[in-house]
Parts: structure tokens; C-alpha cells; sequence
């Protein structure tokens, strides 16, 4: 299959329509919103909601612990705040009350990544993936566009345990045609005989677009999507690197732990392959506007393209 990239809307408006939408024919369907619901587009749900909104204020950690004990009553809470404030400062009431437990609560801020909008280090969030996934029990999955942010979204409300949904705040790239999404497998999106890379999230486009480029200075490059990151699909990635005996990992996140981690554990158990890591060494990002950071971190497709040659 031959994909085209093009212009998708943003992730947090994906949330905003497809949560109101669940919540229109599924009572047990609330959103619990950390008092930034017109930036996390939770004011959609409330507007269409009122009644099954819960404002909780600047209070996360109160806000996750709150969403546990309605999961116990029966109710589905999605949440809505910035990744950051999410995944880090109620990490503990994560733990314990959501994960120990396995309550049937869904993370779904946004913001994840450097898509922040300029708001800060602070509010800047790399290593959401590496922390989620270290939980037993939590399902995390980091869809690459629009269209699978939605499947994922419709996907998780049939779901009964904790999700993590990484979502962006601002539109990127649109990868796949049409909603689709299932739990666990690797999809292929490219094939190539040099170097097989695996990306994640909506860097997965911005990867795509490298490997086109790639193609162009006589390297062809296998690319695979990593769309849930636990469960794992082992094989998936065992085999795909397998195919040209090369990896590479590109990601918009920390290489620790994140998807770098995912595919080395999974690769030196079952099939030892050389392997780089592109994305965030062991640093904290500046901030700045999208282009800016995207340059500056290699993370752009020529960004990756000089990466992944430099690599050869």
C-alpha cells in the first residue's frame, strides 16, 4: 500500500468529538476536565454533557484519584488536562488506584510531546510513554494521526482496564485514510531492503516523509509503526528488523524506556540486531514553536533523513 500524507486535525479536537460522541448513546461516559477544558477541547464534552462533566480544578492528583473511585461505580472517566499534569504529578495516585486496581479509567490528555504550544518546559512531557508503560496493567498506545487517534478512542470505550492514549495538541500530518485501529500489532507502512525503522505517534508520519527522502539519495528504507506500545508485538518487530538485519528507532519522546527501549528489550531476546535510538538523549527540550523544536531536535523529516545516513 502506498500512502499519501495529508493534512489532519488535531489530536485534542479528535478527543473533544469522539468522547461527546460515545457519551451520546453511552451513559456511563464522563469526562473528569483539570480546569483546561478549552485547551484540551473537553469544553465539546461539556457543552453536549453538561451533567456528566466534572470540573476539578488545578488538583490532578485529586482528579485521578476521583476517577478511580467513579470507575468503581460502573462509570467510564475519561480525562482531560495537559499530559504533563496527567502522567507526572498524579503518578502515584496512577499506581495505586488505577493501575494496582485495573479501574476501567482512560488517560487521554493532550499535549503530549514538543506540540505544546510554546508553554514551557514545564508543560513540555517526553517521557510519558516510558513512564506508562513501566505500569503493570496499563495499556499505552500512541496513535500516529487523526484517523487512528479516533479508532483508538471508540476502541478503548469497549476496553475494561486503564488506558493511556497519547494524544498532540496541535493538527499534524494525516498518514492513514480512514479510522482504524487494533490493539497490539505493528502496521507496515513501507517496505525496503536496507534498514528497517520502527517509529510511533504522529513522528510516524514526519518518519514516512524521511524515508521518501531517503529514497531519493539511494537508501531504501523498511518503515513499520509502532501504534501500541503494551501490549507489545514482539514478533511484529522481531521479524520486520529480521528483513534487512538493521534497526533504527525514530520517536518524539525520550529513547529511554520509550520506543528505542521497547524494540531493543523485545530484539535481544529474539532476534539480536544492530540497533540506533533518534530522539531525545537523555536532555530536557527547550521551547519554542513546532518548526523550531522539530529542527532543532532532528525530529523533521530532513531531520531524520540526515540521521538515518549519518547511522549507514
Amino acid at each position: 500500500m502506498t500512502y499519501t500524507l495529508t493534512p489532519g486535525k488535531a489530536l485534542r479536537e479528535v478527543f473533544g468529538r469522539v468522547v461527546t460522541e460515545l457519551a451520546d448513546s453511552d451513559p456511563r461516559i464522563v469526562v473528569v476536565d483539570g480546569d483546561v477544558g478549552s485547551s484540551s477541547k473537553g469544553d465539546m464534552f461539556e457543552k453536549a454533557h453538561p451533567e456528566r462533566y466534572l470540573q476539578m480544578g488545578i488538583a490532578e492528583q485529586n482528579m485521578l484519584s476521583a476517577a478511580a473511585g467513579l470507575a468503581t461505580t460502573g462509570l467510564i472517566p475519561y480525562i482531560s488536562t495537559f499530559t504533563a499534569f496527567a502522567v507526572v504529578r498524579p503518578l502515584d495516585q496512577i499506581r495505586v488506584s488505577i493501575a494496582q486496581t485495573g479501574a476501567n479509567v482512560k488517560i487521554t490528555p493532550a499535549y503530549a510531546g514538543l506540540f505544546t504550544g510554546s508553554t514551557g518546559m514545564s508543560h513540555i512531557i517526553l517521557d510519558d510513554l516510558s513512564l506508562m508503560r513501566t505500569l503493570p496493567g496499563m495499556v499505552v498506545i500512541a496513535p500516529a494521526d487523526d484517523m487512528e487517534a479516533e479508532a483508538a478512542l471508540r476502541w478503548s470505550r469497549d476496553y475494561d482496564g486503564p488506558v493511556y492514549i497519547r494524544l498532540i495538541r496541535d493538527a499534524t500530518d494525516r498518514l492513514f485514510p480512514a479510522p482504524s485501529f487494533a490493539l497490539g500489532p505493528v502496521i507496515p507502512i513501507r517496505e525496503g531492503k536496507d534498514v528497517t525503522i520502527f517509529s510511533t505517534s504522529t513522528q510516524t508520519p514526519r518518519t514516512y516523509a524521511a524515508t521518501q527522502l531517503l529514497a531519493e539519495r539511494g537508501i531504501d528504507a523498511k518503515l513499520v509503526h509502532v501504534p501500541t506500545i503494551k501490549p507489545v508485538d514482539p514478533d511484529g518487530i522481531a521479524n520486520a528488523a529480521a528483513a534487512t538485519g538493521r534497526a533504527i528507532t525514530v520517536e518524539e519522546g525520550t529513547i529511554h524506556a520509550g520506543l528505542g527501549g521497547v524494540v531493543a528489550e523485545v530484539l535481544g531476546e529474539l532476534h539480536p540486531t544492530k540497533l540506533s535510538r533518534i530522539g531525545f538523549q537523555d536532555i530536557y527540550p527547550e521551547s519554542g514553536t513546532n518548526a523550531a523544536l522539530l529542527d532543532k531536535y532532528g525530529l523533521d523529516a530532513e531531520g531524520v533523513a540526515r540521521q538515518v545516513e549519518r547511522l549507514l
